[in-house]
């Protein structure tokens, strides 16, 4: 499931952290910062999407992730390989290789890598 980026900054801020209160949501917002009904209702959003989860310590809902940041990476990996290279991970790869603007040390650690996934393969 896709996030909104209003979303996906929230849970920035929640996979970094075990538990956060709303007050800490709010606080991680630079000046101006959103109403607080306004991180309320993302929050509630994530709820629903099943993102995040809480616990009631009286009044207060401690927030906590329920999906890790990993693996909500690794769907979106794949869902813009799909769509942006025919779902193939060589066409992305090659993208990745030629057009970003990788150094020779940095590209060299990316074959080492994939020279042990092919060792352990």
């Amino acid at each position: 499931m896709k996030l909104t980026a209003a979303e996906e900054q929230l849970m920035q801020y929640i996979w970094k952290h075990d538990k956060v209160v709303l007050k800490d949501l709010i606080d991680s917002y630079s000046d101006p910062k959103p109403a607080k009904t306004t991180v309320a209702t993302t929050v509630k959003k994530l709820i629903d999407k099943g993102f995040v989860g809480y616990d009631e310590i009286g009044n207060t809902r401690l927030y906590f992730a329920i999906v890790r940041k990993e693996n909500y990476f690794s769907k979106q990996m794949k869902n813009m390989i799909k769509q942006f290279f025919d779902n193939s991970t060589s066409q992305f790869a090659s993208f990745f290789a030629k057009d970003a603007t990788l150094t020779k040390d940095e590209l060299q650690k990316l074959r080492d890598l994939i020279d042990d996934e092919l060792k352990n393969k």
